[in-house]
């Protein structure tokens, strides 16, 4: 059993249409038919959206976005027409909210792995393969991977996991050359990023991707290379071997697991509210991601 702790009812905006509620977007349809996506503070942990929301991370998570998008604009387009609040919406959208493009949408999750834990240890421990792909022997979680790879996934409902598929899998359901496109975007733009946050002591491990098609035009879409789409890594404590520390919500993680939260995770209910001490260090995670990587003070 899992989903939403609390779902949480969608507001009502003159000239939109809800079409959507996510883990953690909103998304609307306007009158000229574009998308107007609504990054909520909502946060998500063993495929549960919990009940306590962490400050700022909406307006983090759309700004991070927005500022990859930037870098990423001469290897492919984005979705985004505009930032500006749609008339009548609340001010508390202001910054976290997006005027997008509506695509046909690959249904595929695109995941580049550049090292390898998570999902991809699991594999790789039991069958020195990930998605398919076999790896050298020897590997240990965080170890660095020869070369990236693109290792894709199912696209799942809320309350439910992404399951890893093979590449010819993904041939398969949208056609070899598709498949080709979707495999060298996603590997382009791992590269791209790993060589900016490195420059910034931080280390991509992983990362994924949504795309979508704008006539015959590849477009990324969605969120990109924030702390709830990737794992960042600090550089300088990155140690093969073990679990490596990260800026993204494992300490929600590691106190739904822990006697304190007295939450069993097999168990059939859902996970307790978080404690302000750990809201307070997960919203510090997310600002100091977005501080080191764009350089600028959140304000």
């Amino acid at each position: 059993m899992s989903g939403f702790v609390e779902k949480p009812e969608p507001l009502e905006v003159p000239g939109l249409v809800h079409l959507h509620t996510g883990k953690v977007r909103e998304l609307y349809q306007n009158e000229a038919g574009d998308l107007v996506m609504v990054a909520s503070d909502r946060t998500s942990a063993f495929d549960w959206v919990l009940p306590t929301e962490i400050p700022d991370k909406g307006r983090i998570l759309t700004q991070l976005s927005l500022w990859w998008f930037d870098q990423l604009a001469d290897l492919v387009p984005n979705h985004v027409l505009s930032t500006e609040l749609p008339a009548g919406a609340p001010a508390d959208w202001q910054g976290r909210t997006l005027v997008c493009k509506s695509l046909e949408m690959a249904p595929v999750e695109c995941v580049a792995r550049g090292y390898l834990t998570g999902s991809g240890l699991a594999e790789y421990r039991e069958s020195r393969t990930v998605c398919g792909l076999a790896l050298p022997e020897g590997l240990v979680d965080g170890s660095e991977l020869p070369a990236p790879i693109f290792t894709p996934a199912t696209k799942a409902a809320v309350g439910e996991h992404d399951e890893n598929v093979s590449y010819e899998e993904v041939a398969r359901q949208v056609g070899a050359e598709t498949a080709a496109q979707l495999r060298q975007a996603t590997l382009a733009i791992y590269g791209r990023a790993r060589d900016i946050a490195r420059d910034r002591g931080i280390l991509l491990a992983d990362t994924k991707f949504e795309f979508g098609y704008e006539g015959e035009t590849l477009v990324i879409a969605d969120e990109v290379l924030t702390p709830d789409s990737s794992r960042f890594w600090p550089a300088d404590q990155w140690q093969p071997g073990r679990a490596q520390a990260s800026f993204d919500k494992q300490f929600v993680r590691d106190w739904l697991t822990s006697a304190e939260s007295g939450w069993d995770r097999a168990g059939d209910q859902p996970p307790p509210p978080l404690p302000p001490n750990i809201v307070d260090a997960t919203r510090a995670k997310y600002v100091e991601a977005y501080e080191r990587l764009t350089g600028v003070t959140w304000a």
